[in-house]
């Protein structure tokens, strides 16, 4: 699995959650995301590698890093991007879900476009303010 099909999963199963208005299951995606940011295990890798048992495909995406050197801040543009997004459902869907509650829609069809189209306009600003690009290992 792509970080792009997992993107397209991820929010099938948010606008189901939040169709069907379970908590439990938006507190479970709001859990994968946070345990995914923080240890840095992908679903998406490690299906991937399950998949492809001598490695992954080469990967085709492009490395949006400003700088030439190389990027400023040596922490991948995934996991940034996984703790952006549970930190931004955390607070629509826990903390303030009476006056935010057209955020997580809107998160979720924009993640479904990203998904489907191939193009995170959060992902692309968290490469060029300069996380790093890393391609599935």
């Amino acid at each position: 699995m792509t970080d792009r099909q997992f993107r397209f999963l991820f929010a099938a199963a948010l606008l189901a959650a939040l169709y069907f208005a379970s908590q439990p299951a938006l507190d479970a995606l709001i859990g994968l995301l946070f345990v995914e940011g923080v240890s840095g295990r992908r679903l998406s890798v490690i299906t991937t590698r399950l998949r492809y048992r001598g490695g992954p495909p080469p990967c085709r995406a492009c490395d949006l890093s400003v700088s030439p050197a190389g990027p400023a801040i040596p922490f991948d543009a995934e996991r940034a991007w996984r703790l952006v997004v549970g930190t931004m459902l955390l607070l629509a869907c826990t903390v303030f879900p009476v006056s935010l509650w057209f955020l997580p829609w809107f998160m979720g069809f924009a993640i479904l476009g990203a998904g489907l189209s191939g193009v995170c306009p959060v992902l692309l600003a968290l490469q060029w303010t300069g996380f790093r690009y890393a391609p599935p290992a």
